[in-house]
């Protein structure tokens, strides 16, 4: 199924949902799509690629999700119980996608935002064992040879496998998650979140982008701190 039929799918969901006419549905779904900041379609992937990856197709994880009672939870505790479908952490590509389409095709809010501001994520795959790579990030001394301007105030941690910081003593956070994925490849996914607007979410994801590409490089170089 292409995404333009899945978009469809979605707009009729919403009519019988809401009794709004095709126009006004298709509207709100749209809006949600163009708003400032959006760099992405409302689904993230198409509805055979979902299915794929998760067993369900969009109408079905949004049926769920509404039978869940989503719409009133906050985003951290949907994607909590997506990750528990799943079998996944909730900073999990699949758990983020289904959560991140939810939101915008049925609460109409833009790319990355949630109830409590925006929020961007990025991940990279390491050529290192997880404990390295968690090591790297939680060890202050170790974490300043990729992140120079360190503002990185520790919460909490669960070796190997979370660690949770204030950003800059402000009211962002920044969640880190750590998988293993063999004795020597892992995967970070870190997520910035609470994040004021669209554009200070589109600068700290080139930010984090950027210092995360300098994590693998100096890890997978074995430099001093790997």
């Amino acid at each position: 199924m292409t995404r333009q039929r899945s978009f469809k799918q979605l707009v009729r969901t919403r009519m019988a949902k809401t009794g709004e006419s095709y126009t006004a549905a298709r509207a709100v779904l749209l809006a949600a799509q163009d708003a400032p900041g959006a760099a992405q379609p409302v689904l993230a992937t198409s509805d055979e690629t979902i299915r794929e990856r998760t067993g369900r197709g969009w109408e079905e994880w949004f049926d769920l999700l509404d039978e869940w009672g989503a719409a009133e939870k906050s985003h951290r505790e949907t994607a909590r119980w997506v990750a528990d479908q799943l079998g996944v952490v909730p900073l999990a590509w699949n758990a983020q996608a289904v959560v991140g389409s939810y939101e915008r095709a049925r609460l109409g809010r833009a790319i990355g935002q949630h109830e409590d501001g925006f929020t961007v994520g990025v991940s990279r795959t390491v050529a290192v064992s997880v404990e390295r790579l968690y090591e790297a990030v939680v060890d202050e001394s170790r974490r300043a040879g990729w992140l120079p301007e360190d503002r990185l105030l520790q919460r909490t941690a669960t070796r190997p496998r979370s660690a949770r910081f204030d950003w800059d003593r402000s009211a962002t956070r920044v969640h880190v998650a750590f998988d293993a994925k063999g004795p020597d490849k892992s995967t970070i996914a870190l997520s910035h979140v609470r994040l004021t607007d669209a554009d200070a979410a589109a600068a700290m994801k080139a930010f984090w982008q950027e210092r995360l590409d300098g994590l693998k490089a100096r890890l997978e170089g074995g430099g001093s701190d790997a």
